[in-house]
């Protein structure tokens, strides 16, 4: 069950068949979930089209609202505009394998001067999951890399999302799509973020006093600490500044919803666009063009497609609440879902 099907209609834009990040034609998700055990977390892999990234680049921006946290492969994103491998999202601690596992997927075999610097993303899933055990191993990763489609995509506690909780209830992945004339915006968070009393929806406050909160491991993290991941996919032919500019957008969806990018929270989102897969490969002793042509949408068009980060982010959330269920995690912590029905109800009232 999504938002929608609970009748809750977020924004006034259209989405897309799916309302997906998976609508942008050739983009590509997969998951691996783990939870036997000690174990609430897994990963998530986002792959811009079928082929290698590493092979064909993408153009691609990033922003942070709030920098406590980590995504790997920045420097090169910031010098160079371009995404050149998949987009990992894991737990805090798994950051880690899951950038070697990405390495040796697209690059494994290729022999001396091969070399790449993956993005891999995390939130912190420490009060459901066993965070130390470090749980996801490379073939976790690889599983979610082979098995990454097109399609409908899972939401909730899935992927890197499993352990994660948001506004106080259970969060997770999700996952919202908008159409602007001939092109698709599409959204995928990790959304492990927020305080209980700031939740949001279409502009109303939620007030669900007698759902308890979840507890806190020993660590003592005040309410609302964690972070928020948004990945930002669009076939519009954009350039890696205005990829950033999209991306600076999704923090106004996060803040649609109550998020406020806070001390602890590690608010990091990223956008490519696969409107150009003419541009440069990376691999070595490949004959580069000196000269290549890029189509560009002119700036001037651009804000159909801010008000599409908005909604999709702001709609993604809201499917991560709606799609989560219930789950007590390896230190005897329960984060309760949000009863989709009854949020429905709230805001016809």
């Amino acid at each position: 069950m999504r938002a929608r099907d609970h009748g809750i209609v977020v924004g006034t834009g259209t989405p897309g068949p799916l309302n997906a990040i998976t609508d942008v034609a050739g983009v590509l998700v997969g998951h691996t979930t783990l939870t036997e055990g000690t174990a609430r977390t897994g990963v998530t892999v986002v792959r811009p089209h079928p082929g290698s990234a590493y092979d064909t680049p993408v153009y691609a921006g990033f922003h942070w609202l709030n920098g406590n946290g980590e995504m790997t492969g920045l420097p090169y994103l910031t010098d160079f505009g371009q995404l050149h491998s998949p987009i990992a999202l894991t737990n805090t601690f798994s950051v880690g394998v899951v950038r070697d596992a990405l390495v040796s997927l697209e690059i494994g075999g290729r022999g001396a001067g091969a070399w790449s610097t993956p993005v891999v993303a995390e939130t912190w899933d420490g009060r459901l999951n066993d965070i130390d055990a470090q749980h996801v191993d490379r073939e976790h990763v690889a599983s979610a890399y082979r098995e990454a489609a097109s399609g409908p995509v899972a939401e909730g506690s899935v992927g890197g999302g499993t352990g994660m909780i948001c506004h106080g209830f259970k969060g997770g992945t999700g996952t919202a799509s908008r159409l602007v004339d001939d092109y698709t915006v599409g959204v995928l968070v990790q959304a492990n973020h927020g305080a209980r009393d700031r939740l949001t929806v279409n502009g109303r406050r939620v007030v669900m006093d007698d759902v308890p909160k979840p507890g806190l491991p020993e660590s003592g993290a005040p309410e609302g600490a964690g972070s928020i991941i948004v990945v930002i996919a669009t076939d519009a032919p954009l350039l890696p500044h205005q990829c950033r500019k999209l991306a600076q957008r999704a923090g106004l969806g996060v803040a649609r919803t109550g998020g406020s990018g806070e001390t602890t929270s590690g608010d990091g989102f990223i956008c490519f666009s696969t409107g150009n897969l003419n541009l440069p490969s990376n691999s070595v002793g490949v004959e580069q063009p000196r000269l290549f042509q890029v189509n560009v949408l002119a700036d001037a068009y651009l804000d159909p497609f801010y008000h599409a980060v908005v909604e999709a982010t702001e709609e993604a959330i809201v499917n991560v609440l709606v799609a989560a269920d219930t789950m007590t995690g390896a230190n005897g912590v329960t984060a309760h879902g949000l009863d989709g029905g009854r949020l429905a109800d709230l805001l016809k009232r």
